[in-house]
Formats: C-alpha cells, sequence, structure tokens
C-alpha cells in the first residue's frame, strides 16, 4: 500500500514536471493557454529562416507567434496569431522577417506602426466596431518588408563595391587628385610669379603715389589761387596794380628811357611803389603761410 502511494506521487510528480516544462516552452513562444488571440495575414516576398511557432514581437515585446506558413507563387504568406487581445495598432502597420540581433539568431516577425495618436475610445481588434477604423483588426491582411541584417548589409555592400568598380570610382578618385596636387603646384608657381611682379612694380607704385602727393599740393595752390580771385578785395588790388602799371609803363614812354628824369619824377616812384606794394599784397593772399612774418 505505501508502495503503491509512493509510486503514484512520483507519478504525479513527473507528470506534473513536464506540465510545466510544456506550459514554460508554450509561453516562451508565445501561446497563451484560454487566452483570447486574434490573427493576421502577411505577405513576404522571403521569409528566410521563418517557420510555425516563430515569435511575433511589437517594440521588442513578445504579443504572439507564427500560427502557420503557406507558400505561393507570388509570396510567402504566414497567418500571425496575437495574444494580447486590447493591443491597438494604428493603421498603417507592415512587418518585418529579420533575427533576433543583426549578428544572428532565430528568426521572428516584428510589428512596425507609425505610431499616430489614437482616439481614447478607439475599438479592440475583435471588436465590431473594428472595421473602418484606424486601428489593426483581426483578419487584417498587411504588407511585409525586409528588414536589415548581416546579410543584407554585406549585399550591399557587395553592390555597392561592384558598382564603384564598374563605374571606377577608385581611378577616377586617385586621378582627381594628382590634377588637385598638379593645380595646386600652378597656383603656388602663379603665387610666386604674382609676387615677382608686385616686387618689380613697387618703384612705379612709389612714383605714383609721389605724384598724387605732388597733385594734391598742386591742387591746395589752385584752390589758393582760385579762393584769391573770388575775394573782392584782392581783384581791387589787382585792378589797381595793373593800372599802375599802366601808369608806369605811359612814364617810361614819356620819358624816352630816361632814368635819371624817371627817378626824379615823384609820379613815377609813387607808381612803382604802388606797383610793388600791389604785387605783394597779392601773393600775400595767394600764400599766407609762406608771406607772412611772426
Amino acid at each position: 500500500m505505501r508502495r503503491s502511494v509512493r509510486e503514484a506521487i512520483v507519478g504525479f510528480s513527473i507528470v506534473g514536471a513536464i506540465a510545466a516544462f510544456a506550459g514554460t516552452m508554450l509561453w516562451m513562444r508565445g501561446i497563451r493557454l484560454g487566452a483570447e488571440t486574434w490573427t493576421v495575414t502577411v505577405s513576404f516576398d522571403d521569409a528566410g529562416g521563418l517557420d510555425a511557432r516563430s515569435p511575433v514581437t511589437y517594440r521588442g515585446i513578445l504579443v504572439g507567434s507564427v500560427r502557420s506558413i503557406n507558400v505561393t507563387p507570388q509570396a510567402v504568406v504566414a497567418t500571425l496569431e496575437i495574444n494580447e487581445p486590447d493591443l491597438r495598432l494604428p493603421l498603417p502597420v507592415t512587418a518585418t522577417v529579420g533575427a533576433a540581433s543583426l549578428l544572428g539568431g532565430d528568426a521572428q516577425v516584428n510589428l512596425i506602426s507609425q505610431n499616430k495618436p489614437l482616439p481614447a475610445d478607439a475599438p479592440r481588434p475583435k471588436s465590431k466596431r473594428c472595421s473602418g477604423s484606424p486601428v489593426l483588426c483581426d483578419g487584417a491582411k498587411i504588407s511585409g518588408v525586409e528588414a536589415p541584417s548581416l546579410d543584407t548589409v554585406t549585399a550591399s555592400m557587395q553592390r555597392l563595391l561592384q558598382q564603384a568598380e564598374k563605374e571606377k570610382l577608385v581611378s577616377n578618385l586617385v586621378g582627381s587628385t594628382k590634377q588637385f596636387d598638379a593645380t595646386a603646384e600652378d597656383v603656388q608657381k602663379l603665387i610666386e610669379q604674382l609676387s615677382r611682379e608686385v616686387a618689380r612694380a613697387q618703384p612705379t607704385i612709389n612714383n605714383l603715389n609721389k605724384a598724387t602727393a605732388e597733385a594734391a599740393e598742386a591742387s591746395v595752390h589752385i584752390k589758393n589761387i582760385a579762393a584769391a580771385f573770388d575775394n573782392p578785395q584782392t581783384v581791387n588790388q589787382l585792378k589797381q596794380t595793373v593800372s599802375n602799371a599802366r601808369s608806369m609803363t605811359q612814364k617810361f614812354d614819356a620819358v624816352g628811357g630816361d632814368v635819371e628824369k624817371l627817378t626824379s619824377d615823384p609820379t613815377f616812384m609813387k607808381a612803382v611803389r604802388d606797383v610793388t606794394i600791389g604785387l605783394g599784397a597779392f601773393f600775400q593772399e595767394l600764400y599766407p603761410a609762406q608771406t607772412s612774418q611772426p
């Protein structure tokens, strides 16, 4: 009797362990016994590595598993079983097949949503109000896209390398680098030549600067002369000087060049003095800084 009880306990323990192990495996596979589920159909061009019971994730969280896979001439159609009855995914939704990491691992299906905000009263996937709403519903069909993986990245790099070799990008780049070096040398030579030409033209530049300074000084004199002619007093003095000079000339003509008569004539001497004073006043008006005494 005791032996039978002991054997029964051992048997129930083994059965319980097997059930617990099976439940754990089913849970890890995304299977929820007695849970409300809903399905989605996905069409893939390539579903390499995917098989029944492969996990289905959303944002890295396990939400279901692959129920079945059907291969057609046009695509690979997979039926996904979602174990989350309250999972509301905003449309549009796509699916990718990829490994658990970039380095590899078991294939899995990743659901991708546009993450648009849903209204607070958005229906559940199995609700009668779900049809026509912006929520992914039970029985919906979505498109599958290829997910990046180490193989796809390697294939893309290989295609890029082949394209680069076909277009001779490396050889053209080397040629462009050599041409750039040659152009840089030509530019350096041009700069050196320009420096020599500038040094050669420096005396001419200095002469031009000197001529410019002299022209500025002459401009000052011209301005002084113009200002003097604009002064009525200076013009009157100039008229008086011309009148005195004319009177002196008449005296020269009258006396016939007799110096003694000229010097003894007070009128002539006064005319000479007036002419001298008038010329002095005129030049003092033209160049006050040079003729004025402190």
